[in-house]
Order: structure tokens, then C-alpha cells, then sequence
């Protein structure tokens, strides 16, 4: 008498549910931000029809508000992707308001040569910190928290208040447009598309971006890979420095003026724009055109009230709060679905 054996069967060796295959696949959050973007567009165009929000203008508008936003959030998705926090950012972006008045109105300085001069300022100091983390081993929210205090402080060594930018060649610059058919964008906003662009490429098809990738998804296994952690590492913070000082002089052209309390809070508007596109803050997964989402979300909420009228500019938080929690749960049933 014969017997057949038959093999055991395995839950791994099942096949996934739709709903698993769902979860587990790294582009949903952003494409439920791009899908929140439209579904919200398309509300505003239906609510507001005959008030003008179907012009091409007031969507160009959200990136001319918020290019400097945008700027700061791709220098926050890189240090975020690599498993890191940069507090530092609104901070940065206030002082070089500050460092950029005082250079032009107080000493006289031509922009040619400001503009540089901030730029290595915001990376020298991204480096720093870089190098702090990496070689002392110290947590990046004691150390970019400490750069917040420090940058926000030289704001007040430079001076206690406002300095208004009078100066011809940024008013002229603040001022240029350039055309789009019937419609416009300023230089901030090709700015920041160009910044965007140049962050795409580097992190989808360069040693570096793949770096952070790595780093991010398991510092121990990119240890082991002979990866160099210490150069991505301060890398990634030279660039967040960079891109917040960048993003200080193009809401110097917006706001043509230097204040100490300028862009305060502005790091958590960028962390809640990286995690609203479906970066995660854990680190290894995320994509620079979902950030691009999460700023224009938030840009869209801002046009949405000022269209309604009737609210309270506080609504923006409140709604940004809500985005939040429902995408960092999102976040969570991902990360808990690729661990079984």
C-alpha cells in the first residue's frame, strides 16, 4: 500500500491579497497625495468657479507662494530619506533674510557677491552639523536643534529688528516674470523647479542618491556594504544647509525684507511637506516629486481659505495636523505590512 506526502504549505508561500500587494508597494503615498491634490483642486474649481480659481494664474500661484517652501522641503527629503531630522531649517532661512538686508542696506555690498556668501554660510553650517552627528555620535535632533538656537540667535546679533531691502537689483529680480502664454512665474518659482529637478536626478540616478537610500533603509547593511556613511551622512546635511539658505533668499525676494523672526517654524511646514509626499521618517523610502505634492497640498489649503473668506488663516494647521496623522498612519500600515 502506497502513501502520498504532501508538502507543507507556508504562509510566506501564500499569495499576497490585493490589499497586501497595495500597501506593500513604496509609490502609494505618493500617489494618494497626488490624488489629494486633484481632489481637492477639483473642489476648489467646482466651489469657486466664478471667483477666478480655474485660471491658470492662481495655480502657477502655488508654486510662486511657495517656491521658497518648496527649496527648504527637498533639502529636509534628503536628510529625512537618509534616516535623519534637520530642526535647523527655519532658522537657517530667517538668518539668511537677515545676513542678506544687512550685507546689502547696512554695508553696501553688491547681490553678486551676498548671494554667494549666504550660500556657504547655510552649507558651512550644514556641514557642521553633519560632522557633529557623524563623528560624535550624537543624535540629529540635539545637534540640528542646536543650530536652530544658534542661527535664530545670530539673527538677533545682526540685529533686533526689521531690515527692509531697498536695493534696485532685487527689487528688479523680485519683480521679473516670466511668461507662461497669458499667465507668469517669478524666478523664486523657476528656482525651485530647477532645484527639484536637479534633487530628482541626483537621487534616482546617482551614487550618492543611492547612498542615502541605503543608509536610510539600514545603516547597519550599508555599514557592511563598505557604503561611506560619514561623507553621505555630512553630505546630506551640507545639502539641507545649502538648500535652507537658498530657500532664505528666495523669501528675501518674496518678502523683500530681513527679520530675526522670519520663517519661524518654517522646519516643520518642510517636515510636514516631506511627510505628507510619503517620505517616511523612519528613512530608505520616499520619493523628492511626492514632496513636490506635499508643498503644493499645503499651498492649495492656503488658497482654499483665502478664497473662502469667512476662516481663519489657523486652519491651515489645523488642517495640516489632520494630513499629518492620517499619512504617518498610513506610513505605519506600510511599514507593518513589510515586516510580516
Amino acid at each position: 500500500m502506497s502513501t502520498t506526502t504532501q508538502r507543507p504549505t507556508t504562509t510566506d508561500s501564500r499569495p499576497m491579497s490585493r490589499a497586501a500587494r497595495v500597501l506593500a508597494d513604496r509609490r502609494l503615498p505618493v500617489l494618494v497625495t497626488a490624488a489629494l491634490f486633484l481632489v481637492m483642486y477639483a473642489a476648489g474649481l467646482s466651489r469657486y468657479q466664478n471667483y477666478g480659481f480655474g485660471e491658470a494664474q492662481v495655480f502657477l500661484n502655488l508654486f510662486i507662494d511657495n517656491s521658497y517652501l518648496l527649496v527648504a522641503a527637498v533639502g529636509a527629503t534628503f536628510v529625512i530619506l537618509s534616516g535623519g531630522i534637520d530642526l535647523s531649517v527655519g532658522s537657517v532661512i530667517g538668518f539668511t533674510t537677515m545676513f542678506t538686508a544687512w550685507l546689502v542696506e547696512r554695508q553696501g555690498l553688491p547681490v553678486v557677491i551676498v548671494i554667494p556668501m549666504a550660500l556657504a554660510v547655510g552649507a558651512l553650517g550644514g556641514f557642521l552639523m553633519g560632522y557633529v552627528i557623524h563623528n560624535f555620535e550624537i543624535q540629529p535632533f540635539i545637534v540640528t536643534l542646536a543650530g536652530l538656537f544658534l542661527f535664530r540667535g545670530l539673527c538677533l546679533v545682526i540685529s533686533k529688528e526689521s531690515i527692509a531691502i531697498g536695493d534696485a537689483s532685487i527689487s528688479s529680480m523680485a519683480q521679473t516674470q516670466i511668461s507662461l502664454g497669458g499667465s507668469f512665474l517669478s524666478i523664486g518659482a523657476v528656482v525651485a523647479l530647477v532645484v527639484l529637478a536637479a534633487a530628482f536626478y541626483v537621487l534616482h540616478y546617482t551614487r550618492l542618491g543611492r547612498r542615502v537610500y541605503a543608509i536610510g533603509g539600514n545603516e547597519q547593511s550599508a555599514l557592511l556594504m563598505g557604503l561611506p556613511q560619514g561623507g553621505t551622512k555630512i553630505g546630506v546635511y551640507t545639502m539641507s544647509g545649502f538648500c535652507s539658505a537658498l530657500a532664505g533668499l528666495l523669501f528675501t525676494l518674496y518678502i523683500q525684507s530681513g527679520d530675526p523672526l522670519h520663517a519661524t517654524g518654517m522646519e516643520l511646514d518642510a517636515i510636514a511637506a516631506v511627510v505628507i509626499g510619503g517620505t517616511l521618517l523612519t528613512g530608505g523610502s520616499g520619493y523628492v516629486i511626492g514632496t513636490l505634492f506635499g508643498v503644493l497640498v499645503l499651498g492649495l489649503i492656503k488658497s482654499l481659505i483665502q478664497f473662502e473668506g469667512t476662516l481663519s488663516s489657523w486652519w491651515t494647521k489645523i488642517a495640516t495636523g489632520v494630513l499629518l496623522c492620517a499619512f504617518i498612519l498610513i506610513q505605519r500600515a506600510m511599514t507593518a505590512r513589510r515586516k510580516t
